[in-house]
């Protein structure tokens, strides 16, 4: 036998002070009594208790608080199967890591910002599904849809801003691999966590989001940057310490979300603009966890049985019987025997 809360097995020592209580209220019944009542009347009083029922009395408040005590403890023997549904729904991470990324117009940077969102949100949603996709000029799936979110954790270590072979920024490719992770059986059950500062030189955004409509997945945009933006810093070498433009001049990084807010509201997501590392994506968490659940894994595991209702029907008859067991007799008033 095995306790699920064996924490709770210090109450057993409330029993004998539950007795010694009982005791206590008792003695200063019969005490009370006896102060008002002649020493020639105890006996038509009945104020001797019997001691049989003073036993039985005990034994059951004894029981009484013993059985609620080790109920409370929830005993566990023997064992049942018991099948294990995990619901929830498909969750494909698109994150941006383009040089535009590394702008500190957010400290440390967007692209640290970005990747601490996902280890956020993800930590937060244990019954989902979750996958990863990296978007640059190029994407790549970086995990498929997976209930392992330390997987996540995990590939999240090797993703760096322009560390794809082709740089620049095309965010539309990203979004239909991600669709393409879905399962066809999947409907409703779809959402895609776009993480981008909102600059892009591919294109086709209508073209995208047409097919998430169809595809009736909702896109949630996570807008990492500021409207004031920031020189991109390069790695540092002999060459220049900001990213130039044609003509030599900085190239100040803005966060453009105009077509993140549009991709968002088009599919009946979120727009949350990513300002400062502390801000809270709880609106977006709340979103998804207000989707519609399907099944998307179960399995029957072999359970130990829990047992604290037997415990607890002898508490309930065992206080019971102390309710109506008094070790005192009812009170009586002998009649007095007329003479001749």
């Amino acid at each position: 036998m095995t306790f699920a809360r064996p924490d709770a097995l210090w109450l057993l020592l409330l029993a004998p002070a539950a007795v010694a209580v009982a005791l206590w209220l008792w003695r200063r019944r019969l005490a009370d009594a006896r102060t008002w009542a002649a020493a020639a009347m105890w006996d038509r009083l009945d104020l001797h208790p019997s001691r049989r029922r003073l036993a039985a009395s005990l034994l059951a408040l004894t029981l009484a608080v013993l059985g609620v005590a080790l109920a409370l403890a929830q005993p566990r023997w023997g064992s049942r199967q018991q099948r294990v549904e995990r619901r929830g729904v498909d969750v494909v991470f698109v994150l941006d890591s383009s040089l535009s990324m590394e702008a500190r117009d957010v400290l440390p940077s967007r692209m640290e910002i970005a990747k601490s969102l996902v280890r956020r949100m993800v930590a937060a949603m244990p019954g989902h599904r979750v996958a990863l996709v990296q978007a640059e000029g190029a994407r790549v799936v970086l995990s498929p849809l997976t209930l392992d979110s330390a997987v996540i954790d995990l590939v999240m270590d090797t993703v760096f801003s322009g560390s794809l072979p082709e740089p620049g920024t095309r965010l539309a490719p990203a979004l239909r691999e991600s669709v393409d992770l879905f399962p066809p059986e999947s409907e409703r059950h779809r959402a895609v966590v776009l993480i981008s500062d909102g600059e892009d030189h591919g294109g086709g955004w209508d073209a995208v989001l047409e097919r998430l409509e169809q595809e009736r997945v909702i896109v949630h945009a996570l807008g990492v940057g500021t409207l004031e933006g920031s020189p991109i810093p390069l790695p540092a070498g002999e060459g220049p310490k900001y990213k130039l433009d044609e003509n030599g001049q900085v190239v100040v990084s803005r966060l453009h979300e105009d077509s993140l807010r549009q991709l968002a509201e088009g599919t009946g997501g979120v727009y949350l603009q990513v300002d400062r590392a502390r801000t809270d994506p709880a609106p977006v968490l709340a979103r998804i966890e207000q989707m519609e659940k399907r099944s998307l894994s179960g399995e029957v595991l072999d359970v130990a049985a829990e047992r604290f209702q037997w415990p607890l029907a002898v508490a309930a008859l065992a206080l019971g019987l102390h309710l109506l067991v008094s070790p005192f007799a009812a009170t009586r008033v002998r009649p007095e025997r007329s003479a001749g």
